[in-house]
């Protein structure tokens, strides 16, 4: 599995187990939200998000090693990395350590919702999944893909009629955990994020992402 490394993009997501929701009711989904914010947005800058009913998907960029190393400072997980002597050993800690942070949110949320649906046992599928986005191509492509997947599960007929997505956060440039501005800048404005995000202008739907 590839590590999560320092100041690099990623595609990240992650699917309930066998048949099960990780999202049953609309508080689910604000919920996680509010636990993402928690855990996630002290260490990744975030682009796009898509949360279904059955999984959910994250575009980010993991924070650089001194942001990551200032947060840490804090905790008692310092005083190891203290003890750590090559770059190497100290990047491998980071990349741990920011794994960590992403166990904790989906902990943190399956407790509360087996309290809330009297259920037992892990909700995510154990290893979530990731993949490096090396190009500026393939951030634009998974901007609109995650966008887009309520589209191309028959949830809506436009991006904008699923409100669990940054979707029209980005279109209110409201303060928010997205990085709008940048977000936008990818797609050269607003007006072509928006015109790349309509249903029969989908630009990657031949590509192997969205046959996935």
């Amino acid at each position: 599995m590839e590590p999560l490394t320092t100041e690099k993009y990623f595609h990240i997501y992650n699917h309930a187990n066998g048949t099960e929701k990780l999202f049953a009711e609309h508080e689910n989904y604000l919920f996680f939200l509010r636990k993402y914010d928690q855990h996630i947005s002290p260490v990744t800058d975030t682009f796009a998000y898509c949360l279904m009913p059955n999984h959910f998907h994250l575009l980010v960029r993991m924070k650089s090693e001194k942001e990551l190393i200032s947060l840490i400072e804090s905790r008692p997980v310092f005083s190891r990395l203290e003890e750590l002597k090559t770059q190497t050993e100290k990047e491998c800690f980071l990349s741990n350590f920011l794994s960590k942070q992403f166990a904790n949110l989906f902990s943190s949320y399956t407790q509360a919702f087996n309290r809330m649906f009297s259920r037992q046992g892990s909700l995510f599928v154990k290893n979530f999944k990731r993949t490096h986005v090396g190009d500026d191509s393939y951030f634009t492509q998974l901007v609109q893909y995650i966008h887009l997947n309520p589209v191309k599960h028959g949830f809506v007929k436009a991006p904008e009629d699923w409100q669990y997505s940054s979707y029209n956060i980005i279109l209110s440039n409201k303060a928010s955990l997205v990085k709008i501005s940048e977000v936008i800048d990818w797609f050269d404005g607003l007006e072509n994020f928006k015109f790349c995000h309509l249903p029969d202008q989908n630009l990657y739907q031949g590509s192997e992402l969205w046959k996935s």
